[in-house]
């Protein structure tokens, strides 16, 4: 099948990683896979047989219009359509759900973050979400949170939860690790992510172990690496604060570190999670909305946290640092994380989606 991919860019981001993991599998399967970019930016390696269209200039300065109306240019012509459109993120869901009809293409609109969000273009998500969702042929979301927010806006909607591409198939039980507490993100959305918190709360606790360390990995285009790093040296802890900026080797630095913590605030499904679970790391969440808790079962496979709850977080990592039974425990369950997220089993409902719809 002719399948198009269509999302604003390819920057580092959690929604970017999903599309590029499902657009490689689903090309080695013998599927013709295109992806449309509006911005000229691809920081993932994809598969060479995937076509990327970089549409990054137009006449509108209005992106919602520039997307629009250069994905009207490509599909206008008849040789050039699709048999299906799956397009990611709202604002370029909405571009997409409006010249597919226009054309007659199937359109599918991903979601990746849970509808009671804050957005900077609040007026135009609502809008999308409540008017112009109801006519895509399908709308997938990441949890069951968001399931009753869009069937009561009319949609046809499924949950289709986010594929892990990391593999533990190297993973030895009794590998030492580093003593490091990991954080994953970019550094200029720390309060969505929380990290502005993280550092305070987690001060005390790296005093008291002065042989642990919190690594943060993510990059900082602004300002958000030199907030937290005046953060860090006023609390005293700078130290024992590594920024290691953004990283190619995600994987193999989960796969020697002990613990990760998540310290959001909101979330939609957090792929880190996943990918740090599946690297047997001892896990510590908050359970904000969405996605911990469907990934996290308190106190089994990880420690789930009430929502910004910083006494219980710090009581938590505190309490895994000094019982390393408890945090080898909770490590060695975390993989089974795999079960339910591994990529080909995904992958597998995303081609059942696309050729039944």
């Amino acid at each position: 099948m002719k399948i198009d991919f269509a999302i604003s860019s390819l920057r580092r981001g959690g929604g970017e990683r999903v599309l590029v993991t499902i657009a490689n599998n689903l090309v080695k399967r013998g599927h013709d896979v295109r992806i449309i970019v509006f911005i000229d930016s691809v920081e993932y390696v994809l598969d060479k047989k995937i076509q990327l269209v970089k549409l990054k200039t137009g006449i509108f300065s209005n992106e919602t219009l520039r997307y629009t109306h250069e994905l009207f240019k490509i599909y206008k012509k008849k040789r050039l359509r699709p048999d299906v459109l799956i397009s990611f993120m709202t604002q370029t869901n909405l571009s997409a759900i409006l010249v597919a009809k226009l054309f007659k293409i199937k359109v599918i609109a991903s979601e990746h973050t849970n509808h009671s969000r804050t957005s900077t273009n609040k007026t135009l998500v609502d809008f999308t979400r409540k008017y112009i969702y109801r006519f895509a042929n399908k709308i997938t979301i990441l949890t069951n949170y968001d399931l009753t927010y869009y069937k009561k806006n009319g949609c046809d909607v499924l949950i289709l939860p986010n594929p892990c591409s990391f593999s533990n198939k190297n993973f030895k039980n009794n590998a030492p690790k580093e003593k490091t507490i990991l954080a994953v993100g970019s550094l200029d959305k720390y309060k969505i992510k929380g990290f502005d918190n993280l550092l305070v709360l987690i001060a005390p606790i790296l005093k008291k172990h002065k042989d642990w360390s919190l690594m943060f990995v993510g990059e900082s285009l602004n300002n958000g690496g030199d907030f937290l790093l005046n953060l860090a040296t006023n609390l005293k802890i700078q130290n024992q604060v590594i920024f290691a900026g953004l990283r190619d080797d995600v994987q193999q630095i989960m796969a020697k570190s002990e613990i990760f913590v998540l310290s959001s605030r909101t979330e939609g499904l957090p792929m880190v999670l996943i990918e740090a679970m599946s690297q047997n790391m001892c896990c510590i969440a908050y359970d904000c909305i969405s996605g911990p808790s469907d990934i996290i079962n308190h106190d089994v496979n990880g420690i789930l946290i009430e929502n910004q709850n910083t006494t219980d977080m710090a009581s938590a990592i505190n309490k895994v640092i000094e019982n390393p039974e408890l945090r080898k425990k909770l490590a060695n369950k975390a993989n089974e994380v795999l079960i339910k997220f591994d990529e080909n089993l995904i992958c597998d409902k995303w081609e059942y989606l696309i050729k039944n719809i």
